[in-house]
């Protein structure tokens, strides 16, 4: 009997062990998408993003949008190294063609002119992932175009004497939270601008005399521009933005069109990883000895995982008193000025988000290039509690105008010009959520939302004056009402929704073979030891 037990438990345990390994088999082949290496499945060193993801798995719906955001999030929290192809020694800045001699190991890493940081997670964390960054984790813009800076006048410094202000422009990360809408709107506010453009012109055409026309979007004054009868522009009266009246919502001094244009840059300031989209495919531009560092899915990934962060909210004040107060204060921002330029809300007519953006500039994927944008609609995601207007229209608590402005002497800190935009000017900062990202100012140098405040000059001269002339219990009202421009807190209800981790993305079709080819080996092993137990039972 025992030797007959044995034996049944021994062709028990090889259809159980046939049928796991079959399973491990489906789920195996599920995580192997793109290149043949997943996560987990190589031998010693390997590259921390594991597999790329092609553009074409993202329009021919291979994956779900739960799989694309997971594998965002992943690029958002890898720490790249040297098998992913982080670092350019051979390059410096955005540029394909700026050329330098090649910086290899131990000088791969510069905190001044880059590569800086090794994850995007790094700098944009608080108060969450995806939020910004404090002074420690300040960049310097545009300081990248540095071979190499040490600060002794050599070739690194392109033989020149810096000091920390004049070799590039200091700056703090800021959140990404609520981005999403952020450049919907920005691309809604484009395409009327020029909307109302190319109508100048064939009035102008038509009439044979000049046309003037005032640039308003959403309630928002970007000046005039005329148009005359041959097809010129003339575009001195624009205001706050370009003379192409693309609306830049990225970026402190909004130079940025997209979050795309935005990856693709930082990917390489910031890490060296080069997407095939900006520096060619099957090149490896930097020199590091890799190429196709980025695919156009694996930008179009991380771009959507950073639309579809959720929107800020204000928060409520626990006690009675500071929601008075908080009131109060909202009425004194409003009376003082500063909803002139902090625009406390802005209509969105649809929050369909869909990537590629229509305006990106060249060297980042073109909407004509894909057959059919992939598209989220971001309320389904998360409204975060946003109020529909009379128009049905989707009222962003954004707290911007999307404009640039002079901002007095303080703020006009930079020695250099960014895309030609003066050292003064600066776009106007989304307050929506900034509350939860101290230190405040473009270079976190104000500890107190007082301190920013205070530091404003130029156009926004007569409301810091009218906000320091305050009796102090009202400046502590219009400071509670800022405070509650907060980032939600992460909860157990929202951790629970986020996206899967990249490592367990399971293919549906494999799921269902793998399973049920693993249930029916067992229900069979099962079967036969029924059997063989009765036949030792009736032979007792």
């Amino acid at each position: 009997m025992w030797a007959n037990s044995a034996k049944i438990l021994g062709i028990t345990r090889t259809f159980a062990a046939v049928a796991l390994a079959v399973a491990a088999l489906g789920f195996a082949a599920c995580a192997d998408t793109s290149d043949g290496t997943a996560p987990g499945n190589v031998i010693g060193e390997a590259g921390a993003l594991g597999i790329h993801t092609s553009q074409a798995e993202i329009d021919g719906d291979a994956l779900t949008l739960d799989q694309i955001l997971a594998r965002g999030e992943r690029l958002f929290t890898a720490s790249f190294n040297t098998l992913d192809g982080a670092g350019r020694p051979e390059t410096t800045d955005v540029s394909p063609n700026n050329f330098r001699a090649p910086r290899t190991f131990p000088d791969n890493f510069n905190r001044i002119s880059g590569p800086d940081a090794n994850s995007c997670s790094s700098c944009h964390t608080i108060p969450r992932l995806g939020g910004g960054g404090d002074n420690a984790t300040n960049v310097f813009v545009l300081a990248d175009r540095l071979e190499f800076v040490n600060f002794d006048g050599g070739e690194g410094d392109g033989l020149e004497r810096h000091t920390l202000r004049t070799v590039g422009n200091e700056r703090t990360s800021v959140s990404l939270f609520g981005s999403g809408y952020v450049e919907l709107l920005a691309r809604e506010m484009t395409a009327d601008l020029h909307a109302i453009r190319d109508g100048a012109r064939r009035e102008a055409r038509q009439s044979g005399a000049p046309v003037t026309a005032e640039l308003t979007t959403k309630g928002i004054d970007f000046g005039r521009l005329t148009a005359h009868p041959d097809g010129t522009l003339n575009s001195d009266e624009v205001e706050g933005i370009e003379a192409d009246l693309v609306i830049r919502p990225f970026m402190q001094k909004g130079t940025i069109i997209s979050l795309r244009e935005f990856a693709v840059k930082a990917m390489n300031q910031h890490f060296g990883m080069q997407a095939s989209e900006r520096f060619g495919d099957t090149v490896d531009r930097d020199g590091d000895g890799i190429a196709d560092e980025l695919s156009r899915g694996d930008v179009t990934a991380l771009v959507l995982f950073q639309a579809t962060l959720p929107a800020p909210a204000a928060a409520r004040p626990q006690r009675d008193a500071n929601r008075e107060a908080a009131q109060r204060g909202q009425a004194l921002f409003s009376s003082l000025g500063c909803a002139t330029c902090h625009v406390p809300e802005l209509p969105l007519n649809s929050p369909l988000f869909s990537e590629p953006n229509p305006f990106n500039p060249a060297g980042k994927l073109q909407a004509f290039e894909v057959d059919d944008p992939y598209t989220v609609d971001l309320t389904s995601l998360n409204d975060g509690g946003l109020r529909r207007g009379a128009d049905g229209a989707i009222m962003v608590p954004v707290f911007t105008d999307f404009k640039r402005h002079r901002m007095g002497d303080v703020l006009d800190n930079e020695a250099l010009e960014e895309e030609g935009v003066p050292t003064d000017e600066w776009l106007t900062r989304k307050l929506w959520g900034f509350a939860s990202e101290p230190p405040f100012l473009h270079n976190g140098r104000a500890t107190l939302i007082s301190e920013a405040i205070l530091a404003h000059g130029g156009e926004a001269q007569p409301s810091r004056d009218s906000f320091a002339a305050l009796p102090q219990q009202d400046r502590a009202a219009l400071i509670e009402f800022l405070e509650t421009l907060q980032i939600p807190p992460e909860t157990a209800e929202t951790r629970a929704e986020s996206p899967r981790p990249y490592g367990l993305e399971i293919s549906p079709v494999w799921a269902a073979l793998g399973g049920g080819l693993a249930g029916a080996l067992i229900a069979l092993a099962c079967c036969l030891t029924a059997l063989r137990l009765r036949k030792v039972r009736g032979g007792q």
